[in-house]
């Protein structure tokens, strides 16, 4: 259960979904600041992607208000302050409105669950064998093999995918919103499609 109130990242090119691993480098005061009262905590951060991708047209800049927690699993901080974490996506979130008591940004959430049902747990298994056929020749990854992991689960596997594929942020930030796994399996479906049709390269896993 996350907590009602916590603090929020915004990036322009971000996206975080649930159960997925994402390595962050934080080096600006604010963050930093922000990163002391995480691990003081409770260790969460809500990661949202900021509207336009820009930062500098408005204070504060406007986000997309679906977002998703991560929990920070791993924390190294270095000698100058610069901190390297890891966040592992728990859930998705709705931003209700925020607050200013602090340098960073905190947000009051709604938590958005997502229910699988039998049919859908089917549906993500089928979307599974399509993904595979869809990606074999065409994922790459940052050294040039292709691979789709095969020890991952259906619904992890998509929300990787949706992730780590090379979409556009506002691409994967529509992926996001979807109120289940088994239509964002769907709708990840579709962009690959198209982006074969279009003859258009997919990236391959890993961190960007």
């Amino acid at each position: 259960m996350l907590p009602p109130l916590i603090p929020i990242f915004p990036l322009a090119d971000v996206v975080l979904f649930p159960s997925v691993f994402l390595p962050l480098h934080i080096f600006e005061p604010r963050y930093r600041e922000m990163l002391t009262d995480v691990l003081n905590g409770d260790r969460i951060i809500g990661m949202v992607l900021l509207k336009g991708g820009r930062d500098d047209i408005e204070e504060p800049p406007p986000v997309y208000p679906i977002g998703c927690a991560g929990l920070v699993s791993h924390a190294e901080t270095m000698q100058d302050g610069r901190s390297n974490i890891v966040l592992r996506g728990i859930q998705r979130f709705r931003v209700v409105e925020e607050e200013a008591e602090r340098e960073y940004r905190l947000a009051h959430i709604e938590p958005l669950p997502e229910s699988v049902s039998d049919a859908g747990r089917t549906e993500v298994r089928h979307s599974r064998t399509r993904l595979e056929t869809l990606l074999a020749g065409r994922l790459e990854a940052a050294g040039g093999e292709a691979m789709v992991p095969g020890d991952i689960g259906d619904e992890d596997l998509v929300n990787t995918l949706a992730q780590y594929l090379d979409f556009d942020p506002v691409e994967k930030q529509a992926l996001l919103e979807r109120d289940d796994v088994a239509s964002r399996s769907r709708a990840l479906i579709e962009l690959i499609e198209m982006r074969a049709l279009i003859s258009q390269p997919l990236a391959g896993l890993g961190p960007q």
